[in-house]
């Protein structure tokens, strides 16, 4: 009795393990290899072409930008279980299935999501708000349909700083590459990655420190 019950286990195991590998689906184009799986059987297949097709649109693009030597296979998992909107490790997006549901067109979370894997920074020397802010001034700037998610950089307000992250920093830095100095961002992402990051870039490479930055754009915020 006891063997049939662990046969029977076994062969539990041995489905569940084929079933996982019919959900993935893997697409491989012009050197890089996109591993796709969900466990939400729902999943638009449009959509899923679109977060694919995203993939493959933007990555080279984020790769030859900010570092040719970032991972070429990556994954995404569509999971039902997630509660945020996406999430980034270990080459691994994660993208929440109500998200999808509720916000079909927001195709771009693909570029922001995998601009983290771009970045590579390790164990950052960097403040959270810096990294993300980036994570989002390269949706900004390579997204494919921010107009179709009606996600676009936000007006300035009184109460905003430098370090509210994600498209309030990301419109500081549009800024920055239109009327201080170009291909600026680029450069501190990757003093991020190599680890040399310090408040003191900003000065060497402006002139200015953060704060009178932040006081040149709150002057003329136009981008």
């Amino acid at each position: 009795m006891k063997k049939i019950v662990t046969f029977s286990i076994f062969v539990m195991l041995i489905l569940t393990f084929l079933t996982h590998l019919e959900a993935q689906e893997i697409t491989k184009k012009s050197g890089y290899t996109l591993s796709f799986e969900s466990n939400f059987k729902e999943l638009d297949p449009q959509l899923k072409k679109r977060l694919i097709k995203t993939f493959f649109e933007v990555y080279p693009k984020l790769s030859k930008e900010y570092n040719p030597s970032t991972i070429k296979e990556v994954k995404f998992f569509v999971d039902t279980a997630y509660q945020g909107v996406a999430a980034t490790a270990d080459g691994k997006v994660t993208f929440s299935s109500i998200w999808m549901v509720k916000h079909p067109e927001d195709i771009d979370v693909v570029t922001h999501e995998v601009m983290h894997i771009v970045q590579d920074y390790g164990r950052s020397v960097g403040p959270g708000w810096l990294t993300e802010g980036i994570a989002d001034y390269a949706r900004y700037k390579f997204g494919v349909d921010n107009a179709g998610a009606k996600w676009s950089l936000p007006a300035l307000k009184p109460d905003h700083s430098y370090k509210n992250s994600y498209r309030i920093t990301a419109g500081f830095f549009a800024w920055m590459e239109k009327s201080v100095k170009p291909g600026m961002i680029k450069t501190v992402d990757a003093s991020l990655r190599d680890h040399t990051y310090t408040k003191d870039i900003w000065t060497k490479l402006t002139g200015k420190d953060l704060d009178a930055l932040w006081a040149d754009y709150v002057k003329n915020s136009e981008v």
